[in-house]
């Protein structure tokens, strides 16, 4: 496995030769009491497997595939929302910025800034969310190489901020299917930047439902056992406790139920992967 560096994030510690870490909430902000609900949830799950858990949650979904979409509360409803369940809850908290000027708001209260998959080659959103400070979680375009993303890492790295994830979530292959090239880990890896692996979002079927994307749930866990295998840092998963009635992202969502058991799997897995790396 390739080195990568170590990054701080409280009492976590991400990449390096530490244990796999879990990205996992659902998709948007649905209300504050079902946001509450969920972080208890996927929180006590996490800690029953022993797994560090980011919690993550979006106020804003501004790439709806329709205008009439659910896209959640807003910059600042959806930041004290999520400021609650961080200082009440005790759980470090990751959340999209979509503009420059809310790198900056959304720092006060998220420990991660996440910069979303279409816009990971804007410069300014980009040097605005390293310039907090805050860990920068980018996700890879469906429509860049892995290779590619050694120009996200400079731009970020050039506003002297060091504390970068990189995300994988699949890549277009022809329209409204995406594949996952495993590739693509130990690739992003040799930058020296933890690695994390968006399985849910890699099961989407963009735009599959003419108003919404639809998903192809069933192959959540071969893949996240394949990039587990493959020496990921971490997983994101979003996960909903009834994904029929999500408000977004639904038909590629983890049903609550099922978090347990795959992430009690995956952990396994990732020990055994650690022990052939340290070989």
């Amino acid at each position: 496995m390739s080195t990568v560096r170590e990054i701080g994030l409280g009492s976590l510690r991400l990449g390096g030769a530490n244990p796999l870490f879990l990205i996992a909430g659902p998709c948007v902000i649905e209300s504050e009491a079902h946001a509450r609900k969920m972080a208890e949830a996927v929180a006590r799950i996490a800690a029953d497997c022993g797994v560090p858990l980011i919690f993550k949650a979006s106020y804003d979904k501004a790439n709806r595939s329709s205008v009439k979409s659910f896209r959640g509360p807003g910059l600042r409803e959806g930041l004290r929302i999520l400021g609650k369940i961080k200082s009440e809850l005790k759980l470090p908290i990751l959340t999209d910025i979509h503009e420059a000027s809310q790198a900056a708001p959304a720092a006060e209260v998220c420990d991660v800034l996440q910069v979303p998959a279409f816009l990971s080659r804007q410069t300014d959103l980009l040097i605005a969310a390293a310039k907090t400070g805050r860990v920068v979680n980018v996700k890879k375009a469906q429509f860049l190489s892995p290779w590619d993303m050694s120009n996200v890492v400079e731009k970020i790295a050039s506003a002297g901020n060091t504390n970068i994830l990189l995300t994988e979530r699949g890549a277009s292959f022809g329209y409204q299917n995406l594949i996952v090239d495993m590739r693509t880990f130990p690739i992003l890896r040799k930058l020296g930047y933890p690695v994390v692996f968006d399985v849910t979002h890699s099961v989407q079927l963009p735009g599959g439902q003419g108003h919404a994307s639809g998903g192809q749930p069933e192959f959540i866990e071969p893949l996240a056992r394949a990039g587990v295998a493959a020496g990921v840092d971490g997983v994101f998963l979003e996960v909903h406790d009834e994904p029929a009635k999500a408000l977004s992202d639904g038909a590629n969502a983890l049903p609550l139920a099922q978090l347990a058991g795959i992430l009690q799997r995956l952990k396994e897995l990732a020990s055994l992967v650690r022990r052939w790396g340290a070989a």
